[in-house]
């Protein structure tokens, strides 16, 4: 039975090999945020009329807003901020003056002075705002009474909550602006009556010019008397210091002598200690230096024989022994010569040299002995000198830290005495240029009432409730496309089903489709022949000798898809066999001018062979076997072991074998079907078919390792798949318009 599942179709590498068939999922054909500009068209195309209402609405809805607002005026102000601060007398400042490289930021806190709370507080109560109620109504908002007392305004009172409740409406309504090439600043006020704003605008302007007057005169007042109780307290710091460094010179024994010249007002002290040590320090170091050459001179012949020494071998008396050495050896080399070494003569000579020899030692360790004393005398030398120099260096040290104390104290005096000069001259400046007044802040123009409201403005609003209207129609679009797993075009099939298209399928009347059966030429027939030429080279094995035709859900085409499949594959020569395999709704009896006797059912109950249950389809080359008589069990007859021996027996007998089988639905008889058939070919009806539906058929389908070939879309609706699609439509007719079109 195994031998009969196995199909006479197969491709490349062997019966196993069916991965080729196995749909993809979309996210693995398509990445998810992928931009498509044809689908995001069609996508428009689709909710053309949804984008239109929606922004329609957005449109009504920005104009009835509008219209309901309530109108508002800004009044504007200009005061100019110069960078430099005031200047008390002709080069001398309070404060430092504020670097160019820092002008960003002194603007900006200027800025920060007319939007604080302590200038609105000046306003409040320079305008009786917090008593007025004409303030709250143009501010929009209601004046406090009695019965908003709550927390901590129990205590506090009325006049203390609407105080605070106005200055918050103050900072709120109030807006300053400044330029960044320009020192000019627009303070604004903004409420719903003109005249207010214009008067509160003009107050912060003024207020500001005369804190800003207040504050220097105020720091210079304060700066005056913080100087004079500053240059009390410092005279009393230097006559303290100047006294503390006279005591200290007299009991440390140094020597205060004052400058000359350019450095008249600089004193200095005289240390007889330095100078020694210097002179000491100076010997110390030649004596290092004869030290180091005595002993280098030492350390190159303490282990070299005495007659390697070189003054021993400059030494006359060196030389004068060894001069006679070599004549008692040559007098004696003579006397060997003629006697032997018993004789006396001999004897004598050798006696003399050995003594000669021992002389010349003697002398040479003399020599080599003096040169040891020196590098020992200049050792001593040195070692004295140094002990010298420490002694004189405690003396200094000493000396110095008596002279670290004398610095420290002349410093604070001689610091004592800047700072107190320093304070004295600026005390003079101040008393000098005191109730001088300047101001860096001026108003330039004040502001007037103005004529023409600022908010709504209609123009603005309803640029903004188009904009809105298209973002909430593009995220509505964006949403409803997301969530809609409709397959209506190509694309969809590939995406959405993972599956290659074979075929696209032209909607069309009931009187177009039956021109697809026959040899006239129309849209959906030069579909269906296109669909076939596709079968042709869809596999690298050429056409598949048995086809299962089936779809997700009834309807969708694929018994039409059957038909004209196994019609145009006839006229192409080869022999086709049709079989209806839908045992529940049989159609293709209704082709035949009789109705059969016999048919698919007992054929597979063994009752008739399939020849005798074949009929001719009165068209060359195909032929039929219906699904007459229907059984009352279909799923047991195609889910009998014979199913498979009846495919195989029909592929020997013909070239092509096309099923139509049932839709899936949650049936079992499109699975057994395809077990042994070599492709299927799902039939997707693009006006109704869903994602969801299609991908559950497929699903099921693997499960039995059906050789999945491909879709073939059919219903197909150019209009609603999108503009691009047009193409597709168009080329069917293309060659059929009358003559000179």
């Amino acid at each position: 039975m195994e031998e009969s599942r196995r199909p006479a179709f197969e491709v490349p590498g062997g019966p196993g090999a069916r991965e080729g068939y196995e749909y993809r999922t979309g996210a693995e054909s398509e990445a998810l945020f992928e931009v498509d500009l044809h689908r995001i068209i069609a996508a428009l195309r689709r909710n053309v009329w949804w984008i239109a209402g929606i922004v329609i609405a957005c449109l009504v809805l920005g104009a009835v807003i509008t219209m309901l607002i309530v109108p508002r005026y800004i009044a504007s102000a200009t005061v100019l901020i110069e960078q430099e601060t005031d200047q008390i007398i002709e080069g001398s400042e309070i404060a430092p003056a504020v670097g160019y490289q820092d002008a960003d930021r002194f603007l900006q806190t200027q800025l920060d002075v007319v939007q604080s709370r302590a200038l609105a507080e000046r306003v409040l109560e320079g305008e009786n705002l917090a008593a007025n109620p004409d303030f709250y109504e143009a501010v929009g908002a209601q004046m406090p009474e009695q019965a908003d007392l709550e927390g901590r305004y129990l205590q506090a009172g009325l006049d203390v909550l609407r105080r605070d409740a106005a200055l918050d409406l103050l900072q709120e309504n109030l807006n300053v602006r400044l330029p960044g090439d320009s020192r000019l600043a627009d303070i604004r006020f903004e409420s719903t009556d003109p005249v207010l704003a214009a008067r509160i605008a003009n107050s912060f302007a003024e207020n500001l010019i005369e804190s800003n007057l207040g504050r220097k005169f105020e720091s210079s007042s304060y700066a005056r008397e913080f100087l004079a109780q500053q240059l009390q307290d410092t005279r009393q710091r230097l006559e303290e210091s100047e006294r503390e460094l006279n005591q200290y010179s007299r009991a440390a024994g140094l020597i205060r002598v004052p400058g000359q010249g350019q450095n008249a007002d600089q004193e200095t002290t005289l240390s007889i200690t330095n100078d020694s040590l210097v002179q000491v320090n100076l010997a110390t170091s030649q004596a290092t230096a004869n030290r180091v050459a005595a002993q280098e001179q030492w350390q190159n012949i303490a282990d070299v024989p005495v007659l390697s020494v070189p003054q021993v071998l400059a030494n006359p008396a060196v030389q004068s022994l060894i001069q006679q050495r070599s004549q008692a050896q040559a007098a004696l080399a003579e006397e060997q010569a003629r006697h032997l070494d018993e004789h006396p003569s001999v004897q004598a000579l050798q006696a003399q040299v050995g003594q000669l020899e021992e002389q010349i030692e003697n002398v040479g360790a003399s020599i080599k002995r003096s040169v040891y004393l020196d590098y020992q005398a200049a050792l001593d030398r040195e070692r004295a000198l140094q002990g010298q120099v420490g002694q004189l260096r405690s003396a200094a040290l000493t000396e110095q830290d008596r002279g670290v104390e004398y610095n420290v104290l002349k410093r604070v005096a001689e610091t004592n005495r800047s700072l107190y000069d320093t304070l004295l001259e600026r005390y003079n400046e101040l008393n000098a240029t005191a109730g001088a007044t300047s101001n860096n802040i001026s108003l330039v123009d004040r502001a007037d009432i103005p004529r023409e409201p600022s908010s709504p403005n209609l123009p603005l609003n309803m640029a903004l409730a188009m904009l809105a209207g298209f973002a909430l129609a593009g995220a509505f679009v964006f949403l409803r496309e997301q969530f809609d797993d409709t397959i209506r075009s190509p694309d969809d099939v590939e995406a959405k089903l993972g599956l290659p298209l074979l075929g696209l399928i032209p909607v069309a009347d009931e009187d177009e489709v039956a021109n697809a059966k026959n040899t006239d030429i129309s849209n959906i027939g030069e579909a269906y022949r296109s669909l076939v030429a596709n079968l042709r080279f869809a596999t690298p094995a050429g056409l598949p000798r048995s086809i299962v035709v089936t779809s997700a859900q009834a309807a969708e085409g694929k018994t039409t898809s059957a038909q004209a499949m196994a019609l145009n594959l006839a006229r192409m020569g080869r022999k086709v066999l049709l079989i209806d395999a839908d045992l529940r709704r049989p159609t293709l009896h209704r082709l035949l001018d009789e109705v059969p006797d016999h048919g698919l059912t007992e054929v597979i109950a063994g009752q008739v062979p399939l020849g005798e249950a074949t009929h001719p389809s009165g068209h060359d080359n195909l032929s039929y076997i219906t699904a007459m008589p229907k059984p009352s069990d279909p799923s047991m007859v195609l889910g009998s072991s014979r199913l498979g021996e009846v495919l195989e027996e029909a592929r020997s007998k013909y070239d092509i074998v096309i099923v139509d089988s049932p839709p899936m639905l949650g049936l079992s008889d499109t699975a057994n079907l395809a077990a042994y058939a070599d492709a299927l070919i799902m039939v997707v009806d693009a006006s109704r078919s869903h994602r969801g539906a299609v991908k559950s058929a497929l699903r099921r389908l693997q499960l039995v390792h059906a050789r999945i070939l491909g879709a073939v879309l059919t219903k197909f609706d150019p209009k609603a798949a999108g503009a691009e699609y047009g193409y597709g439509y168009n080329y069917y007719s293309y060659g059929n318009e009358p003559e000179g079109a």
